[in-house]
């Protein structure tokens, strides 16, 4: 066998044709729901194709292994996904468009209506969404009605690498605004230990006072890591 052949031969074992029709991803899909397949298969269909060499399925499983979980390739921008090999920028801008369709779908009137938000880890849940710059601090505010029923959120402000500022203004004029009976505060530790500060604290007791003025409770201040959370109220502290 010549060199050429060899490398055609080796060229075709990486093609997504060589894998069974029943375990290719789009198949799956077909046969067994969206909701039995893993990440990575979920992620080869928005890829869609792979490179020369390189199959889809394994560029879907460089991105989770570089970004280290499905949830920070969502977050990641097209910039930094093209750095990883496999992915040029029309991938890039699929994953970066289907991942931006999850959180607006999410965060659409209908099933803002629906989420309760009286447990720290449904709030935490929902701002890791939003966050998209992990190594600034991000203020951010959910307003929920008289049942904890989440109505409307904002970003308040982002910071620098180890401080945000909010101001109980913003957070309350938003709030009036939405008609909200309540306010969630929350924001992130970049150094990924979500302990509350001394600065946190002093905010949270502004906080609490200027909703008592203006007979809108607020109901947690939850501090973010990536894979944690600190909150507030479940410590007795609001």
């Amino acid at each position: 066998m010549t060199k050429d052949e060899v490398r055609m031969t080796n060229d075709r074992k990486q093609t997504m044709r060589d894998t069974p029709v029943h375990e290719r991803p789009r198949e799956r899909l077909v046969k067994v729901g969206a909701a039995n397949l893993s990440e990575v298969e979920l992620l080869s269909i928005i890829i869609s194709r792979g490179t020369r060499g390189m199959p889809v399925r394994d560029i879907a499983q460089q991105l989770v292994n570089q970004f280290h979980s499905v949830a920070d390739v969502g977050r990641a921008s097209v910039e930094e996904l093209v750095r990883v090999p496999g992915i040029g920028k029309a991938k890039a801008c699929q994953i970066v468009a289907a991942f931006e369709l999850a959180r607006r779908s999410d965060d659409t009137p209908c099933v803002k209506e629906r989420a309760d938000l009286s447990d720290p880890k449904d709030v935490a849940r929902r701002a890791r969404l939003s966050i998209r710059e992990w190594r600034k601090e991000c203020f951010l505010t959910f307003y929920v009605d008289s049942r904890n029923r989440h109505i409307g959120d904002a970003e308040v402000s982002v910071g620098s690498l180890d401080t945000t500022l909010a101001h109980p203004r913003e957070v309350f004029e938003r709030a009036i605004r939405a008609g909200a009976a309540g306010v969630i505060v929350v924001h992130n530790h970049p150094s990924g230990d979500p302990t509350p500060s001394d600065d946190d604290i002093r905010l949270t007791r502004r906080l609490t006072e200027a909703g008592k003025i203006l007979g809108i409770r607020l109901l947690d201040h939850v501090v973010l890591s990536r894979d944690s959370h600190y909150s507030f109220r479940s410590h007795a502290l609001v």
